[in-house]
């Protein structure tokens, strides 16, 4: 009798079929569902040796499954297909309760058509295996395709087993023509044959004269009798001129050797007809496998590999001679060197029980678990019983212990730790992750010793704390209400009696809807902690991580869609089951459709590549400039992500070649200008602003120049008006004069302001550090309690202050926490965002943007009033030289005493000023009577340009 199993969805499970299995979501860590098949069924555990008890009659409780692996499982990189599998002779005995619904899992040579395989729901295909044992995967082969063996061999196993596993190399040998010997004509097998090098027949090597007792080695070649005679007798006649080697046939390929009529793609749904034998569908026959072995039906079917036993692999271990025998008793101390810790175990039962009650009455509850008070309170206890003392006598209130060996007397347990001390060691070792020693830093008043063993407990603490959260949750989540369907505890459940008051933060982490029937638990690492219906499932059976843009439909098509899978056209008419729901074309045959499965999900479209992350399938909306090669997250540029302008997104210096707001020459102010070097770095510059790569994000300034965006990201002195669209950046002019001065240790270059390699000193361009390959990002910094006005961040749970991160790549911080610009929290905001809004966003209360650019120049060009007390006499004598001349040009505008045309000036000899100064019996034009009025003033008013460059703008 053919064994079922049947779902809570109403859909049979039978014996051979491949299904989805999962523990539930708190017991399998967020992992995507398994895939196996199904070998046998089983009855409880307790029933499993009961007579009388037919399994047929029992209801099944466990089942036994034949493991198939995703390819994601056992490689690290990015797969592609994820719809390919790869089985194994692995199996394992769960409980039925893991079962979560059916798929299909075909060969990859018994499907007709692969792309529309894959374009149907829970479909799957395979043609590798993968042993958990050995690690090594294996070529899976139809029986019926393999030709190099002898006939009674090959007729067990295509009666046994649908398809052979073998190593990839040895796919050749089997699919070859039958190698038959030339002198005794039976198969010849690899191991024990060889191959001559000029007539190609196969010969085995104790069938040739004489026998071979090896095959030749490599590089070398065989000839047979046959063939070399000829060859003797040419040498003999001094003829060695060798004929041209006869031109072989083109090799046939093992896709044209295989290569079958085109097979109808409906009959792809059929149930599988594969044969099993002894549960399995497959075995092992490759290059260490024994042909006639397989006949035995006992024969182990499992992979193999060489044989590790011999001198290659095990040491010789010489012979070691007879050991001196050592009678000798080694000398002891006498009773004098004796210090006794413990003497309950000679004390009487009376004093025994005495001690206990007194080793409870002396400490706190807590204590009795202290290894250091347990030694202390049973050594002076013992103390006490020897110099026949009373117990009560017995103290622990001098915590200084007494040892006859200590030099000095110590402490039997550490002092408590203060809540100052409590506090600042939490901090450091949430910051530290495990670095003691940077722990014993922030806390000077502790020792070394006391820092580890406090560590001890404050894991053991922190351990204990989670737990209890995970016993709290699990016991939550038992008593938490669901639908039918959600087996796995994995689905969201909101309030039961206003079930569309969904919180307004909650969306999907992968295509960001806000609107779902139902809700998914998400995996770790996702922007937010749930899933939509078609995202949730179509990650979890097929393990599918791609974050692009689904298509949705509304909920009147998707009613229409159900009642069309499930078999109910319009009119309510129910269609017979198999029926199909289109006219079927000329190249399709009759056929059953299977419509158990669930409907197909939207395909799901690649998505672009960013040029900031460079992670394939990150998390978050990628835009791509319409104009240009920019291609970065909305978010890391600044952009408002709009669905229905997504095709026509134009990044900032795209958008202003329309809209004219700012220079339509793009050169980054923070950056070197290069406008006099030489013709090479002319060239690497125009490649550099010119070219694609995140360099080509740019913002605009109050001047209506351009920065760089990562350039305004990490100079410290510039903030934005709005950091949430990171516009318009303001403070490129207090950017401080010394980083203007410093020459970058890539380009050799001092020009544009540099930063400082945050692990050495290091001073680069943000620009040559991003081209540079150097780590970008952001750590996460604890805060002391004592520091109350920094303005804290909590990203994904930790809390502490974002400080920009730019580090030689030479470098490793593996001890800090840095998360990359591109990084999102469940919340869906990036970790650049939060940097921008708690630390780059400029206070709304401080005025109006021109104003601020007011007060920001009139802190660059000095304002030379009335000199204060507390001026320099250089500034006092500045002043006094432009109030006289200031004086005399009044004076001249008084009389009409302006320049006459016959005038120069007796400096620069000049014909040409807007005034002239009276300077004893000649004349001082203006550019050189302001030269020597301000040539006292302090040399830091000289530094207005930098770098050909003014800050202001």
């Amino acid at each position: 009798m053919d064994q079922f199993y049947v779902l809570k969805s109403g859909e049979r499970l039978h014996v051979n079929d491949y299904a989805y299995l999962s523990p539930p979501w708190h017991a399998r860590d967020g992992t995507a569902y398994s895939i196996g098949r199904i070998m046998e069924f089983l009855p409880p555990k307790d029933t499993d040796h009961q007579k009388g008890k037919g399994k047929a009659k029992e209801k099944p409780a466990r089942v036994r499954v034949a493991w198939c692996y995703r390819a994601g499982d056992l490689i690290e990189r990015q797969v592609s297909d994820p719809r390919l599998l790869l089985v194994a002779l692995f199996s394992e005995v769960l409980s039925v309760k893991q079962l979560r619904s059916k798929c299909f899992v075909r060969h990859k040579d018994k499907i007709s058509d692969l792309v529309a395989w894959k374009k149907k729901p829970d479909r799957f295909y395979f043609h590798r295996l993968f042993d958990p044992y050995i690690k090594r995967e294996f070529e899976v082969l139809l029986t019926s395709d393999v030709t190099n063996l002898p006939n009674d061999v090959k007729d067990v196993l295509c009666t046994r087993y649908e398809f052979i596993a073998c190593e990839k190399e040895f796919v050749q040998e089997l699919t070859d023509p039958i190698h038959l010997c030339g002198t005794c004509s039976n198969w010849c097998a690899n191991v024990d044959s060889v191959r001559c090098d000029t007539c190609k027949n196969f010969y085995h090597m104790a069938c040739v004269q004489p026998p071979l007792s090896a095959k030749p080695s490599r590089g070398y070649g065989w000839s047979c009798a046959s063939c070399a005679r000829p060859h003797d007798v040419d040498i003999e006649a001094q003829d060695i001129r060798h004929g041209t080697p006869p031109v072989r046939g083109k090799a046939v390929s093992r896709v044209q050797k295989l290569k079958k009529p085109t097979l109808n793609s409906l009959t792809d749904d059929r149930e599988s007809d594969d044969k099993y034998f002894k549960m399995w569908p497959f075995r092992y026959f490759g290059q260490y496998t024994v042909a006639e072995d397989t006949l035995d039906p006992n024969d182990l079917i499992f992979p193999r590999t060489a044989t590790r036993i011999g001198p290659r692999f095990q040491t010789a271990v010489p012979n070691v001679g007879e050991k001196p025998s050592t009678d000798e008793v080694p000398e002891r101390g006498g009773d004098a060197t004796i210090e006794i810790m413990s003497w309950v175990h000679h004390m009487p039962s009376s004093a025994a029980t005495e001690v206990e009650q007194r080793k409870t009455a002396l400490g706190r509850k807590d204590m009795l678990h202290n290894v250091d008070y347990l030694t202390e309170v049973i050594a002076r206890l013992s103390q006490a019983y020897l110099a026949k003392q009373s117990m009560s006598s017995v103290s622990l209130k001098n915590p200084v212990s007494n040892r006859k060996w200590d030099k000095s007397p110590r402490r039997y347990i550490d002092r408590e730790w203060n809540d100052e001390e409590a506090r600042a060691f939490n901090a450091a070792a949430q910051d530290a992750r495990g670095d003691l020693r940077s722990v014993r830093e922030e806390i000077p008043s502790r020792a070394m010793a006391e820092i580890v063993r406090y560590f001890v407990r404050w894991k053991n603490a922190q351990l204990r704390l989670q737990h209890r959260q995970a016993q709290l949750l699990a016991l939550s989540t038992s008593k938490q209400v669901a639908s039918e369907s959600d087996d796995e505890g994995s689905i969201v459940v909101f309030d039961q009696e206003t079930p569309d008051a969904a919180p307004a933060t909650i969306f999907c982490g992968s295509c960001r809807t806000r609107d779902s029937a139902v809700w998914w638990k998400a995996p770790k690492g996702t922007a937010s902690s749930v899933l939509c219906d078609v995202c949730g499932l179509n990650w979890r059976k097929y393990d599918d991580h791609g974050y692009s843009r689904i298509a949705r439909e509304d909920p009147a098509a998707v009613k229409r869609n159900a009642a069309v899978a499930s078999g109910t056209g319009s009119g309510g008419h129910e269609k017979r089951e198999g029926t199909p729901q289109t006219a079927l074309t000329k190249r399709q045959k009759t056929g059953a459709v299977s419509g158990d499965s669930t409907p197909t999900p939207p395909p799901l479209g690649k998505q672009p590549l960013c040029q900031c992350c460079k992670k394939p399938n990150a998390h978050g909306r990628v835009l791509k400039c319409r104009d240009c090669t920019l291609t970065v997250h909305a978010a890391t540029c600044g952009a408002i992500y709009d669905e229905e302008l997504i095709a026509d997104w134009l990044c900032d210096l795209c958008q202003n070649k329309t809209s004219l707001e700012a220079s339509l020459s793009f050169e980054c102010m923070l950056c070197p200008r290069m406008a006099q070097v030489d013709g090479l770095k002319l060239q690497w510059k125009r490649e550099r602003d010119h070219g694609s790569g995140f360099l080509r994000s740019a913002k605009p300034t109050e001047g209506q120049g351009w920065v760089h965006t990562l350039c305004s990201l990490f100079h410290p002195d510039v903030q934005y008006a709005d950091a949430s669209v990171l516009r318009t950046v303001e403070g490129v002019s207090t950017v401080s004069i010394s980083r203007w001065s410093q020459t970058c240790s890539i380009c050799n270059l001092r020009e544009g302001a540099t930063i400082k390699c945050f692990e050495c000193p290091v001073e680069v361009h943000v620009s040559c550090a991003w081209r540079s390959d150097f780590r970008f990002g952001f750590e996460m910094q604890a805060v002391k309690p004592s520091k109350r006005d920094v303005n804290t961040s909590i990203f994904r749970g930790i809390s502490g202050v974002l400080v920009p991160y730019v580090a030689c790549a030479r470098h490793s911080p593996d001890t800090k926490r840095i998360f990359s610009l591109c990084d999102m929290n469940h919340t869906g905001e990036t970790v650049l965002q939060m940097y921008t809004r708690t630390s780059k966003q400029i206070a709304a209360g401080h005025s109006y943007p021109l104003l601020r650019k007011a007060r920001r120049l009139d802190q660059l060009i000095p304002f030379h009033g009335v000199p204060t007390a507390s001026a320099s006499a250089a500034e006092r004598a500045a002043w006094e030289r432009e109030q006289k001349a200031t004086k005399t040009s009044s004076s001249l505008y008084a009389k009409g005493g302006f320049a006459e045309e016959s005038q120069k000036c007796s400096h620069c000899e000049t014909e040409y000023s807007p005034m002239f100064y009276p300077d004893g019996d000649l004349w001082t034009c203006h550019r050189c009577h302001w030269n020597a009025a301000h040539s006292d003033l302090p040399a830091q008013t000289s530094a207005l340009v930098v770098n050909g460059t003014w800050g202001g703008s």
